[in-house]
C-alpha cells in the first residue's frame, strides 16, 4: 500500500476522535463537578449551554476549543500528508467535523458543528471565516436569534468558499458542513417557523431550550 494513503488515513482517524473530545464536557466538569450538561438547558455540549450552566468564561473557553479541534488537526495535517494534499485536508476536516458532531462515545450526540467548523474555514479561507463572522454577527444583532445567525453563515459558506478557495475538495466539504449544520439544527428551525425561538435577551420565560450554535 502507498505510504502517503496509510499516512493519510491515519491522519482522518486522528482527526475523528480529536472532533470527539467533549471539550464542553470537561470544561463544565472542572467548574461544577456536579453538572451534566445533558440536563441543563438545551441538553447540548457546545460553548452556549457551557456558559448557561457554569458561566460565560467557561463558554468562551469551550468555544475556543471546539475551533481549536479544527485548526489543530488541519494545521498538523498539512505538515504531514503528501500527495493530493487538497484531498486530504479536505478529509481531515471532515472528520474532526464528523467526530464532534457524532462522537461515538457519546451515543453519536454531539455539539452542533459551528464552532469546530468554523476553525477548519479559518484555516482553510481566513478571508471566507472573517465574511461568516460577519454574516453571522450582523443576523443575530437585527434579529437576535443565534440559531438564525448560524444557519444563515452555513448558508454562505459554500458560495464563498467556491469564490475564494482553490479546490473542488474544500468546496466538497463545506456543502457536507453546510448540510450537517442545517441537520444539527432542525429543532431550531422548527421552532424558528413556529416562532418559539428563543431570542438573545429575552426573558427567561420565553427562552427557547436551545438557541445554541456550538
Amino acid at each position: 500500500m502507498n505510504p502517503s494513503w496509510v499516512r493519510g488515513a491515519s491522519f482522518v482517524a486522528f482527526a475523528f476522535f480529536l472532533g470527539s473530545i467533549p471539550f464542553g464536557v470537561l470544561v463544565a466538569s472542572l467548574i461544577d463537578p456536579d453538572v451534566d450538561l445533558r440536563s441543563v438547558g438545551s441538553g447540548n455540549i457546545g460553548a452556549t449551554n457551557v456558559a448557561r450552566a457554569v458561566g460565560k468564561g467557561a463558554g468562551i473557553l469551550t468555544l475556543l476549543l471546539d475551533m481549536g479541534k479544527g485548526i489543530f488537526a488541519m494545521t498538523l495535517a498539512s505538515f504531514f500528508v503528501e500527495g493530493n494534499t487538497d484531498l486530504w485536508l479536505a478529509l481531515v476536516g471532515g472528520a474532526v467535523f464528523l467526530g464532534h458532531v457524532f462522537p461515538a462515545h457519546m451515543n453519536f450526540r454531539g455539539g452542533k458543528g459551528v464552532a469546530t467548523a468554523l476553525g477548519i474555514v479559518l484555516f482553510l479561507s481566513p478571508v471566507t471565516a472573517l465574511i461568516l463572522v460577519i454574516v453571522f454577527a450582523l443576523v443575530v444583532y437585527f434579529t437576535r436569534y443565534v440559531s438564525l445567525g448560524s444557519l444563515c453563515a452555513a448558508v454562505a459558506l459554500p458560495p464563498m468558499m467556491a469564490l475564494l478557495a482553490t479546490s473542488r475538495h474544500y468546496l466538497t466539504l463545506s456543502l457536507v458542513m453546510t448540510f450537517l449544520v442545517f441537520f444539527s439544527h432542525r429543532d431550531n428551525i422548527s421552532r424558528l417557523f413556529a416562532g418559539q425561538e428563543g431570542k438573545i435577551g429575552a426573558p427567561e420565560r420565553e427562552a427557547s431550550p436551545d438557541d445554541s450554535p456550538p
